[in-house]
């Protein structure tokens, strides 16, 4: 059974630090690609951060310079790094696991791409 377990999340200033880790269990972890997603109330889950097992990332737009993803493919696990945090970032923020088929070289930046979810941690940021 796949699990995905995010930690890390809390009540923050403006400006202040987070950093989020999820691990993995019942996968071969450096055969997916990970992705970091979040969701504000009222809104829909959007793409935050994907690292492939090899290393490449993709970001967002709205935390590239503040936010990074890394993985450690020894312990399982993926990290999401927040930076000069903001009010916006204010989420649930999910992690998720996508198969990297053979051949193919492309970061999984959409919900639907995704095979496993965890269950979120949340990310509160004070103005």
């Amino acid at each position: 059974q796949v699990q995905l377990v995010e930690s890390g999340g809390g009540l923050v200033q403006t400006g202040g630090s987070l950093r989020l880790s999820c691990a993995a269990s019942g996968l071969t972890f450096s055969n997916y690609a990970m992705g970091w997603f979040r969701q504000a109330p009222g809104k829909e889950r959007e793409f935050v951060l994907a690292i492939r097992s090899g290393g490449s990332t993709a970001y967002a737009d709205s935390v590239e310079g503040r936010f990074t993803i890394s993985r450690v493919n020894a312990k399982n696990t993926v990290y999401l790094q927040m930076n000069s945090l903001k009010p916006e970032d204010t989420a649930v923020y999910y992690c998720a696991a996508a198969l990297e088929y053979s051949g193919s070289y492309y970061l999984p930046v959409r919900r639907l791409q995704y095979d496993y979810w965890g269950q979120g941690t949340q990310v509160t940021v004070s103005s």
